[in-house]
C-alpha cells in the first residue's frame, strides 16, 4: 500500500515547464478571476483559477495530453485506455484525439450522463463498470494488456502530475504580473493529482504559499492520511455529489509530494458544495460542477478561515448534469 519513498520517481518543475512546452498553444491559458463580492463576503483577497474554461471543461486536459503526446510513435496505433467518472475521461478523448490515437475509457455506469455522452463524442470508446463491485483499475489494465495499449491514469503518473503542475505555474507568471504575493491555495483532492501538480509549480517558485487540500466529507482519505502519515482509505465509493472526488485513496506519487508540500485539509459537506455551486452561479456568472466547486466551498464554509489574507482556489471543472445544476440552484 505504501512503495518506499526512495523507489518513486517524483516529476520536479522542470517537468512542470516540460509540459507548459507541450501544452504552449494546445491548452487554453485560463484566466485567474478576483470578484470585488467574494472578497467582500471572506474579508480576504480570493483568486480563482477558472479550469472550468478549459478545453473539455476541467483541468484534466493538461496531464492527459501531457502524457499521450508523449507517448513514442510506435505505441500510439495500439492506443490508449484511462478510467474515469468523468473528467478525465473526457481529457483523455480529446487529448487522444487531437493526437491520432485511439482511446477506450473505462466508466462507472452512474458517472452523469453528460459526461459519459461527451467522451463518446470525443471519438472514445466507451466501458462501463459497477464502482461498487467491480475494479476500474483492474478492467483498464486488462484491456491494456490484452490490446497493448497505454494506460493514462487518472493522476498517479509523473507526467499526468507535471500537466496539472502548468495551471500553478500560469497562477504563479499571472500573479507576479498583478505585482501579489498570496498567503494560501486551497484545492480540491482526490487521488491528489491536481493538488500535487500546483503545489508544484507554485511553492518552486514561492514556497511561503501555504496549501490546503479541500475534500467531501465521507471521503478525507487525504485529510486522514495527513493525520496518519500513511495513506489512508475511504470506506466507500460512492454517497456525495461530488463525483469527480470518489477515489478510494491517495496515490503513491501523489502522496509523496502531497505530505511534503501540502500537509494540510478540510472538508466540505454536500450542502456546502451545493450553496458553493449556486453562490457561483449566481454572484460570480460561472457555471461549476460540485466536485469543481469544493474548494470554494470550504471558503464560503469558513475552512480554514482567510480572513485578511490573499488566497488562490481553483475552480476545477464545470462539467454538471443541468437536472443535478437544476436541483442545486433550487435548494442552496
Amino acid at each position: 500500500m505504501n512503495a518506499p519513498a526512495e523507489t518513486i520517481a517524483l516529476p520536479t518543475i522542470a517537468d512542470v515547464d516540460a509540459a507548459a512546452a507541450r501544452l504552449k498553444g494546445v491548452a487554453i491559458r485560463t484566466p485567474l478571476l478576483n470578484f470585488p463580492v467574494l472578497d467582500a463576503r471572506l474579508n480576504a483577497r480570493v483568486y480563482l483559477k477558472a479550469e472550468t474554461l478549459q478545453r473539455t471543461g476541467s483541468f484534466k486536459f493538461r496531464g492527459a495530453y501531457n502524457k499521450i503526446s508523449s507517448i513514442p510513435g510506435d505505441r500510439k496505433a495500439a492506443g490508449v485506455v484511462a478510467y474515469s467518472s468523468g473528467n478525465h475521461a473526457q481529457g483523455v478523448a480529446h487529448a487522444a484525439q487531437l493526437c491520432g490515437v485511439p482511446a477506450t475509457i473505462v466508466m462507472p455506469s452512474d458517472a452523469p450522463k453528460a459526461k459519459r455522452e461527451r467522451t463518446a463524442a470525443l471519438g472514445a470508446e466507451v466501458v462501463l463498470y459497477n464502482r461498487d463491485t467491480e475494479d476500474r483499475a483492474a478492467i483498464a489494465r486488462d484491456i491494456c494488456k490484452t490490446r497493448g495499449a497505454t494506460l493514462v491514469p487518472p493522476f498517479d503518473d509523473p507526467l499526468i502530475i507535471a500537466g496539472q503542475g502548468t495551471a500553478g505555474r500560469e497562477i504563479v507568471e499571472d500573479l507576479t504580473a498583478l505585482g501579489v504575493k498570496p498567503d494560501m491555495a486551497v484545492v480540491g483532492a482526490s487521488g491528489g493529482g491536481l493538488i500535487a501538480g500546483i503545489a508544484l509549480g507554485v511553492k518552486s517558485r514561492m514556497p511561503e504559499v501555504e496549501f490546503w487540500s479541500a475534500e467531501p466529507a465521507g471521503f478525507d482519505d487525504t485529510l486522514r492520511s495527513f493525520a496518519s502519515g500513511k495513506r489512508e482509505r475511504n470506506a466507500r465509493m460512492s454517497g456525495t455529489i461530488c463525483d469527480a472526488l470518489m477515489t478510494e485513496t491517495p496515490g503513491v506519487v501523489t502522496w509523496e509530494i502531497n505530505r511534503k508540500l501540502v500537509g494540510k485539509g478540510v472538508v466540505a459537506t454536500d450542502e456546502e458544495v451545493g450553496r458553493a455551486v449556486a453562490y457561483a452561479f449566481r454572484e460570480l456568472k460561472l457555471v461549476v460542477e460540485p466536485g469543481g466547486a469544493i474548494g470554494l466551498a470550504a471558503l464560503l464554509a469558513g475552512k480554514p478561515d482567510v480572513k485578511g489574507k490573499t488566497v488562490i482556489a481553483v475552480l476545477s471543472g464545470g462539467n454538471v448534469d443541468a437536472e443535478m445544476f437544476e436541483r442545486l440552484l433550487n435548494t442552496a
